[in-house]
């Protein structure tokens, strides 16, 4: 994989690709590449307009992309499963599980999850949960989920998972992509246990330069700490289109192994994709199955053959 790019993608004629939060940002540009190389590519987006005005940027940059937008509200498991009802494929090559927040402050989705909890595993979790039949039915499919570098932080706390006993924006993030990386290890594993033909895999972008950074001070209106954020991305970042190359690679190269984790080759940060370094406890099995049976509860949403 030295130097790999999005020339190296493969030909994706015929696949059936879905990326959430794909109106900006890697979502945006993963979902772009997978429509150039062939694709047929379902942006998931929360926002009906800034999703729309992606599909028009995007057929804009690839005029005979074939591309549709879908409304995903992954802080409501409602519009998650009426997404999951709406999609009219029986097929599903590709999930990119990728849309997320970075450290708002405290706040609950619709269904009364800590925000960075909810939205960036449960409700992807439920996600692929739904389309888990598409998947299967289809030989050579893949998921891949987003996680950060910034799991490294911190470990999840199966006893607090909605940050209730104390919060605190940066680790309440890290535990969510930390929660990606132990749903892809557990996932990969039942997959395996079953031999389903369908790969689990992971990737992060390192440090790139999106809105995710400034949408939380922003909100907030701290000037101060957006303005921050815009040095870092200007100055230390790589561009969204690097970033997203790991994710691009995990979900599309032929040598993926199941429960794999990409990120850019020099030192987590920047660079062509490679293997990635991930921290110990997103490996443990005990605590991926007890995060896996909270979440089928807190979800209502099992995963059929795969439970155990």
């Amino acid at each position: 994989m030295p130097g790999w790019h999005t020339r190296d993608l493969p030909d994706q004629t015929g696949r059936v690709a879905v990326a959430t939060g794909a109106n900006s940002g890697l979502g945006y540009v993963t979902a772009r590449e997978l429509a150039r190389k062939g694709a047929r590519v379902v942006l998931a987006c929360r926002s009906g307009t800034r999703g729309g005005e992606a599909v028009g940027r995007l057929l804009g940059e690839v005029p005979r992309a074939s591309v549709e937008l879908a409304r995903l509200d992954l802080g409501d498991l409602r519009s998650v499963r009426d997404f999951a009802g709406r999609l009219a494929y029986e097929r599903l090559d590709l999930l990119v599980n990728n849309a997320g927040v970075m450290a708002p402050p405290y706040g609950t989705t619709a269904d009364g999850f800590e925000t960075q909890f909810g939205v960036n595993h449960l409700g992807h979790f439920a996600l692929t949960g739904l389309l888990l039949p598409a998947l299967l039915a289809t030989p050579g499919a893949r998921v891949v989920t987003v996680s950060s570098v910034m799991h490294a932080l911190a470990g999840i706390d199966i006893s607090d998972l909605n940050s209730e006993r104390r919060y605190r924006r940066w680790i309440a993030y890290a535990r969510s992509k930390t929660a990606n990386l132990l749903f892809t290890h557990e996932l990969a594993r039942r997959l395996a246990d079953r031999e389903a033909d369908l790969v689990a895999a992971a990737a992060h972008p390192g440090y790139a330069a999106t809105n995710l950074q400034t949408a939380g001070p922003r909100a907030e209106g701290r000037r101060g700490a957006e303005r921050v954020m815009e040095i870092g991305n200007r100055v230390f970042a790589q561009t969204a289109e690097a970033g997203a190359l790991p994710t691009l690679y995990a979900a599309t190269a032929p040598d993926v192994r199941p429960d794999s984790f990409f990120g850019p080759s020099f030192a987590m940060w920047r660079g062509a994709p490679a293997l990635s370094w991930r921290a110990p406890w997103t490996l443990d099995d005990r605590v991926a199955v007890r995060l896996w049976e909270a979440s089928v509860r807190l979800s209502g949403v099992d995963f059929g053959a795969l439970e155990e």
